[in-house]
């Protein structure tokens, strides 16, 4: 059974995670927009496998989904916890990070609060555009019924997210490996097994380490620890490097040469996927209390790449592993094994009957624009609102950098992409909050200070100024 829905939307907001849940916040007083969310799954649920009890966000709670842009919201966290009866114990508490399980449960109460706006159990199918009405038509099926509709929508937004990740050697394993963001499901039948090894370098697999460690006797497993990384690297949480959590960054980075910003992307992992220095400081506090009995059953292998892996005939993991140090190789058997290898953006597939309306990069990649739009016409000169305009959101580490997935940034692009769309700003978008300069005099982010010490040199034929993103 399908329907067409009557309705015209200014946009329709497809996926809901944290970034497309505060473009919905932030966007409901906005008498002039009227958007549609559109997300699968049953209701909202933000890596519930990996809501370990005492995991706390690694971004402090004025990064939730509205603050940044609007103080005054009523979807603030301040709000949820004030009509949640523990906005007392949260300060009391006087942690500046909250809970992972109480940010989860916060946007659920948002969700709560936009009442039909947002549609969970909506899968969308796929995407068209109507040259004659230019609109695009949503396609989606309501999952528990096989209802279809078609929802005809002036923009959108693509906030599908960022799914679990799995290198070559470790994809499509038999038996039950499970990636990070299954832990919790699959946490009790590890625990029966005789050893378990986590491959990762990130908080995720540190927190998973950390909570099987802390039971490895009880159970008796061996645990081991698997990264490529040189070291556990901590989560780089200094002043002045939350500064590159800026506008200004953010416009130093996308001016950069395409290279350039590879290389960056590759070399600042520790300021987006480090662990949280606390949680290293807990896991060797906990490996010293254990080792007072005797040596813990444990390994923490650094500079070691899985090269590959495979199961034999007693259903334990043959792991071949190298030293890159040494270039070594060496195998490791395990019976449980759990990828803490992360995620990464893919193009959604409903997205293929509109392919020719994007824009592309060469590694076939969105070619985002700074304001966050990937369309064509956007980067032909089409109007900065225009309709058609398609918008992503946590789709541009490739162009915009690592600000792209931090929470604290949210409120910030989504500012950004409302006033695309109304030609006014809604909310203040600033443009300049660092102290310090990312660029040379001259660029698009080299300060707000207008002294005359500082003066840009042309550019040499042996050191050309190359053009940004052309």
């Amino acid at each position: 059974m399908s329907d067409s829905a009557q309705q015209v939307y200014d946009f329709a907001a497809i996926g809901v995670g944290p970034f497309n849940l505060g473009l919905a916040a932030l966007s409901e007083p906005v008498a002039e927009l009227d958007g549609l969310f559109l997300d699968e799954r049953p209701e909202f649920d933000w890596h519930s496998g990996m809501m370990l009890e005492d995991a706390e966000l690694q971004t402090p709670f004025m990064s939730d989904l509205v603050t940044l842009a609007d103080p005054t919201s009523p979807f603030s966290f301040l709000n949820y916890l004030k009509e949640s009866g523990r906005l007392y114990p949260f300060y009391i508490r006087e942690r500046f990070y909250p809970l992972r399980a109480e940010f989860n449960d916060y946007c659920r109460w948002v969700t709560r609060r936009l009442g039909d706006r947002v549609r969970f159990g909506h899968r969308v199918e796929s995407v068209e555009f109507d040259d004659e009405r230019a609109l695009y038509l949503v396609h989606s099926t309501e999952t528990a019924t096989g209802h279809t509709r078609v929802d005809p929508a002036r923009r959108l937004v693509l906030g599908t997210g960022t799914p679990p990740y799995v290198p070559g050697p470790c994809r499509d394993l038999p038996g039950d490996a499970v990636h990070s963001s299954g832990y919790l499901y699959a946490k009790q039948d590890l625990q029966k097994k005789d050893s378990i090894t986590v491959v990762g370098s990130g908080q995720s697999a540190a927190e998973i380490f950390h909570d099987l460690l802390q039971e490895a006797d009880t159970h008796g497993y061996r645990l081991s620890w698997v990264t490529r990384s040189p070291r556990f690297f901590p989560l780089e949480y200094t002043k002045l490097t939350l500064e590159m959590t800026s506008p200004e960054y953010a416009d130093h980075f996308y001016s950069l040469p395409k290279g350039k910003r590879e290389e960056l992307i590759a070399s600042q992992k520790n300021l987006y996927k480090g662990i949280d220095s606390d949680l290293i400081d807990a896991i060797y506090d906990l490996l010293y209390l254990k080792g007072r009995a005797g040596a813990p059953k444990v390994r923490l292998m650094t500079n070691t790449e899985v090269t590959g892996v495979r199961q034999d005939e007693q259903g334990a993991y043959r792991m071949e592993l190298r030293n890159t140090d040494q270039e070594r190789g060496f195998a490791l058997y395990t019976h449980g094994l759990v990828l803490a290898t992360g995620y990464r953006y893919q193009v959604p597939d409903f997205l293929e009957p509109i392919a020719d309306r994007l824009a592309w990069d060469g590694p076939g990649r969105f070619a985002v624009r700074r304001d966050y739009r990937v369309d064509r016409a956007a980067h032909e000169g089409g109007a900065a609102e225009g309709t058609g305009a398609v918008y992503v959101q946590n789709a541009e580490l490739h162009t915009h950098g690592f600000v792209s997935p931090d929470l604290g940034m949210g409120a910030y692009r989504n500012s950004c992409i409302l006033r695309a769309m109304l030609g006014r700003e809604p909310y203040t978008v600033e443009r300049s909050i660092a102290f310090q300069e990312f660029g040379a005099p001259g660029g698009t982010a080299a300060g707000t200070w207008d002294g005359d010490d500082l003066v840009p040199l042309p550019a040499t034929d042996d050191a050309p100024l190359e053009a940004s993103n052309r």
